[in-house]
């Protein structure tokens, strides 16, 4: 999976297609971005999750950083 949204998520992300109108609409969502040089916006991936509410549920989170104790003690 790629750091930064393809053109079709940001297409699917604003409902829109024309570039200014998708800049708009993120502005709107509070989606920071920048313009690349061909005026398509590039968009964090992890931004985008973590003012939406998306990644993974917080269970799942916690369960991947916390140690095995038990299996230290064996």
């Amino acid at each position: 999976m790629s750091m930064f949204l393809d053109a079709d998520e940001v297409r699917d992300l604003t409902n829109r297609i024309q570039r200014q109108a998708q800049a708009k609409m993120l502005r709107s969502l509070g989606i920071t971005f920048k313009v690349r040089a061909d005026g398509s916006a590039l968009v964090l991936r992890s931004h985008v999750e973590k003012e939406l509410g998306g990644g993974p549920p917080a269970a799942a989170r916690a369960r991947e950083f916390t140690p095995n104790w038990g299996a230290a003690n064996a």
